[in-house]
C-alpha cells in the first residue's frame, strides 16, 4: 500500500475513508484499513505493514475460537484474541515488529 493512503490507518477518519474490511485468517494477513475483522481459526504470524512508518492496527476476530498469534513472523509477543473484542497492534519500523495486546475484558 502506498504511504499516500496513510489516512486509511488513522484513528481519526472521515466518511471518505474505506469501511473496515474482513479478511480470512492466514499465516500472513494484509490489512487495508485501520480496523480489520478476521474470520477463521488459523494462527497469524505475519502482518504485512500497510505503511512504512509507525502505526496502529486493530484486529477483531469473529470466530468463537480464534487462534493465538504466533511469534515466528513479525508479531513480537503471542497475542490471545477474544471473539468480537479488539486486539491492538503497534508497529515499530526500527525493529520491523508489531507489539500486540488483546483487550480480553468482557
Amino acid at each position: 500500500m502506498s504511504d499516500l493512503l496513510h489516512a486509511n490507518f488513522s484513528t481519526v477518519q472521515s466518511n471518505l475513508q474505506p469501511h473496515p474490511v474482513t479478511v480470512a485468517g492466514a499465516a500472513t494477513v494484509a490489512p487495508s484499513t485501520f480496523i480489520t475483522f478476521v474470520t477463521g481459526t488459523i494462527a497469524i504470524a505475519t502482518i504485512t505493514p500497510p505503511v512504512t512508518g509507525q502505526h496502529m492496527l486493530i484486529m477483531i476476530h469473529t470466530d468463537s475460537s480464534p487462534a493465538t498469534y504466533l511469534t515466528t513472523g513479525n508479531v513480537l509477543t503471542a497475542v490471545v484474541p477474544t471473539q468480537n473484542l479488539p486486539s491492538f497492534f503497534f508497529y515499530d519500523p526500527a525493529q520491523a515488529k508489531y507489539y500486540g495486546c488483546a483487550s480480553n475484558v468482557t
